[in-house]
């Protein structure tokens, strides 16, 4: 997978480089000092992963993001911690601070596989600080495996924290999203494709071109409705085998 990094840094270029070598089925095909480089590098090549900076001369990062009419996904890294919830707003794989340490580039690489349904693309041992191979069986990196358990969503030009547990489901409005949770009902403007990217997979499941459920909002499936304690969700038979597999029965 074509990857490059965008950094105004030569030693932070670097830095990035090396780890991605922990990861063969990662192909550096270009490095950019700038935002003009990289849309010249993203015209050339065809990217499905950017490492990009934010502090950079004459265009920042984060304006570079918005510029992109339908970006690649993006691992921000960047040594000021600030930006972190704005960077939600932007549908970010991770927001990694510099120096960036191996096993938070090597979490960062695993959500960019999860989202994009990416299998067999574990990193070899690494062996940057010349520590001894880990044992079989496991992690190199002793990587801490929780999940992060929230999102943030933007209503009223605030960014809200929105814990995963609390949702029921999501309705899609033409070009908003009705989020019904366990105290309140947002409306925010936002894509179901990008909001089903942000839910982690293996609690939120797409059941209907219009809505996505949490899984365990679902007391009952009777025929094409979900019941949940906050209403009736319908259930499209495109869905309706994958829900089943998904749920074991």
């Amino acid at each position: 997978m074509n990857c490059i990094i965008i950094d105004d840094e030569p030693l932070a270029i670097k830095a990035i480089s090396a780890l991605c070598l922990q990861f063969p089925e990662l192909h550096i095909v270009a490095t950019c000092n700038n935002a003009m480089e990289a849309f010249q590098a993203l015209h050339k090549y065809e990217i499905s992963l950017i490492f990009l900076d934010i502090n950079m001369p004459v265009i920042d990062g984060l304006s570079f993001l918005r510029s992109l009419k339908d970006p690649p996904a993006v691992i921000l890294t960047t040594a000021y911690s600030e930006y972190a919830l704005e960077s939600y707003e932007l549908n970010v794989i991770d927001y990694l601070l510099k120096p960036v340490a191996p096993e938070r580039f090597a979490a960062a690489i695993q959500k960019f596989k999860a989202r994009k349904g990416i299998s067999g693309m574990q990193a070899p041992v690494p062996n940057i600080t010349g520590s001894p191979a880990s044992k079989p069986g496991s992690s190199p990196f002793n990587i801490n495996t929780s999940v992060k358990d929230f999102m943030f969503i933007k209503e009223n030009g605030k960014l809200v924290r929105l814990n995963f547990k609390d949702i029921f489901f999501i309705e899609g409005m033409k070009d908003y999203l009705k989020v019904v949770t366990t105290n309140k009902t947002y409306i925010i403007h936002q894509t179901m494709k990008s909001m089903e990217e942000s839910l982690p997979a293996n609690a939120f499941m797409r059941v209907h071109k219009s809505y996505i459920i949490a899984l365990a909002a679902i007391k009952q499936i009777d025929g094409n409705c979900i019941e949940t304690d906050k209403g009736g969700v319908p259930l499209s038979l495109t869905y309706r085998d994958a829900l089943l597999d998904q749920m074991n029965i």
